[in-house]
């Protein structure tokens, strides 16, 4: 397994976009420095497991109408800098609302009000942790799921609290945030 390339390049923002378009294979996020990771796109397996959590996550907005879901191939700029693309995330519609079009076309400038990141076999726990922790400080952020596979713990988190580790759950609940929805864990463990 190969982990992420870290490199730092000056690019506009509108620069940073355009390498990402022309680089769709790759994911590829920015952090609040400016320094860019590049990585391979995800093996089978994980990419299996990211989509069945997606997929759960649509069906449940799809059916609750108050919010739209997202792909891992989303990105959204934060208010710190950061351009960062979770594994899947949902957004109140009252807040998505609030962008132009031309935001929403692009990196958004909003923080999802829920993120799931997946750790796969290749990643440090650590920086998937530093992530979710940027998550926590930005305005509009309510609830997030780091899903370690390899310890089969969900670590959960929320503004200003630290975060919550649970273990060898069947399924993960994200209530009241996201009333009803509860992520059946039996397929991304």
């Amino acid at each position: 397994m190969s982990s992420p390339i870290m490199v730092k390049l000056a690019m506009t923002d509108e620069q940073f976009f355009e390498f990402c378009q022309e680089n769709r294979d790759l994911r590829i996020e920015r952090n609040q420095f400016g320094e860019i990771s590049i990585m391979p796109p995800a093996g089978s397996g994980t990419g299996h497991r990211e989509i069945n959590i997606g997929g759960q996550l649509w069906v449940w907005a799809e059916k609750d109408g108050t919010g739209i879901a997202f792909s891992s191939s989303a990105g959204f700029k934060l208010s710190a800098g950061a351009e960062r693309s979770p594994d899947a995330s949902w957004i109140r519609l009252d807040r998505w609302n609030t962008l132009t079009s031309e935001q929403q076309e692009k990196f958004a400038p909003i923080c999802p009000d829920f993120v799931v990141e997946l750790r796969s076999p290749s990643d440090n726990l650590r920086p998937l942790q530093a992530k979710m922790e940027e998550y926590q400080v930005e305005p509009g952020f309510q609830l997030g799921f780091l899903l370690d596979r390899k310890h089969r713990r969900v670590h959960i988190y929320r503004p200003n609290q630290s975060p919550e580790i649970l273990e060898n759950l069947d399924s993960v609940s994200a209530d009241p945030i996201l009333p009803g929805f509860v992520l059946n864990l039996s397929k991304v463990w």
